[in-house]
């Protein structure tokens, strides 16, 4: 559960929850109360994980390539117990499960938690929480890696994928890096730590790439001051060229929304909304943002909302000069709402997870529909349906991904049968 996870500070793997934070923006509330049960949904395990060499607790979600085929990451296991990064491809009615690489804890990292990014040749580019060898006591302070597809047509799951680390964190410039890549149309790499900088408050970083060499610059150093502190869940871009990304914490609050701007060869940071209980306004974001083709945010918070244990997801609009904030939907149960980003399918219909909650308080995978200026909420999956150990998995912590055909994949950090998390499908 979320209340133990916090507890701890740093969980097994690394990642941290729990505390405070702060930003400014106009606020209204936005009663949503009502939710409808779903339509008939077939839930399938796709993967269980064993924690041994096919990994073990999948922290995020999963990525799609062009040609249908999932990539994502476990943070234990594979062959040195540092995590590894999988495929999973269809073949007919059943799936192919392909460790592609696993970690040894050195210089190439340990501990991926963040989702992996493809790039346009192939490639695949991911994070790592620990490992790199540099600072941060044994643990390490983190990597940023690139996956480069094996040469071998076809490629089969006995060819190589070689394994380079593009920047180890030394503390100084960051430290454990979480959540989403962000490519630009150059190339160049955006991301956030959560942690290290010059404040020892977390970053937002850039990587650009030169031939081979890739050179680190830090956009934003979080201070822990009323700009937030320990920036989660990466950063996106919007049409005009700006990033966007949330802080968890802040000095006078419960997290930040914000904003960077380019401003010659610097970025200007501007806080764009201050979580704090009161109301039904969200607390605590780590999941990062969405943005929608009109420039709207939407995000969603572990707790605050509502029910104060439960989160909320919320969207900043522009306005004039200024943003303003609304709580779309309030969980009423559970301890612990949103950990991941949101999705959005073409209809303009989110879809997300929650960490705890649902008829069986192990979480919930969930859709909210626009509705005549509400939003509809519907559940598509409760877990822990059989009961503990929770076969179907429990505690999905991940953005989802749809395919062309409507079908929703994700994972589940906790359960199935050897307890270390499970791959799911839900058609529809």
């Amino acid at each position: 559960m979320m209340s133990n996870i916090a507890s701890h500070g740093r969980n097994r793997a690394g990642r941290r929850f729990g505390g405070a934070g702060l930003c400014l923006a106009a606020v209204i509330i936005v009663t949503i109360a009502t939710t409808q049960a779903a339509p008939a949904q077939t839930y399938t395990v796709i993967h269980d994980f064993t924690g041994g060499g096919d990994g073990g607790d999948p922290y995020n979600g999963l990525t799609i390539d062009a040609a249908g085929e999932f990539y994502g990451t476990a943070a234990v296991g594979g062959s040195y117990g540092h995590g590894v990064v999988f495929k999973l491809a269809r073949g007919g009615p059943n799936w192919a499960f392909t460790t592609v690489y696993s970690f040894a804890g050195g210089s190439d990292g340990a501990s991926p938690q963040g989702r992996i990014a493809i790039a346009s040749n192939g490639a695949l580019y991911g994070t790592t929480d620990g490992g790199g060898g540099q600072g941060c006591s044994t643990y390490g302070c983190g990597t940023v890696f690139r996956l480069i597809p094996p040469i071998t047509i076809p490629k089969t799951a006995r060819t190589t994928w070689t394994e380079v680390p593009i920047h180890i964190f030394n503390g100084n410039d960051g430290s454990h890096p979480q959540g989403d890549l962000t490519f630009d149309d150059s190339g160049n790499i955006y991301g956030t730590t959560i942690g290290g900088g010059d404040f020892n408050w977390g970053t937002v970083y850039e990587l650009s790439r030169s031939g081979q060499v890739w050179t680190h610059n830090i956009l934003f150093s979080a201070r822990n001051d009323a700009d937030g502190a320990e920036p989660h869940g990466g950063v996106i871009f919007d049409k005009s060229g700006n990033l966007y990304g949330v802080c968890q914490f802040s000095s006078v609050g419960l997290g930040t929304a914000f904003q960077l701007s380019p401003s010659g060869s610097e970025w200007a940071e501007h806080t764009i909304h201050s979580f704090n209980f009161g109301g039904d306004n969200g607390a605590e974001p780590l999941g990062g943002l969405l943005i929608d083709d009109l420039g709207n945010l939407f995000g969603g918070t572990l707790y605050g909302g509502s029910f104060p244990a439960g989160g909320a997801v919320y969207e900043l609009t522009p306005s004039g000069n200024g943003w303003t904030y609304a709580t779309i939907h309030s969980f009423t149960d559970g301890d612990g709402g949103p950990v991941d980003k949101l999705i959005m399918d073409a209809a303009g219909n989110l879809y997300g997870t929650t960490l705890t909650g649902g008829a069986y308080g192990q979480g919930t995978v969930f859709k909210l529909t626009p509705s005549g200026g509400a939003w509809i909420h519907t559940s598509l999956h409760d877990f822990c349906q059989a009961g503990y150990p929770c076969p179907d998995g429990y505690e999905p912590m991940s953005a989802l991904v749809l395919d062309g055909q409507g079908n929703i994949y994700g994972t589940a950090l906790r359960g199935g049968a050897s307890g270390h998390g499970v791959v799911f499908e839900i058609t529809p």
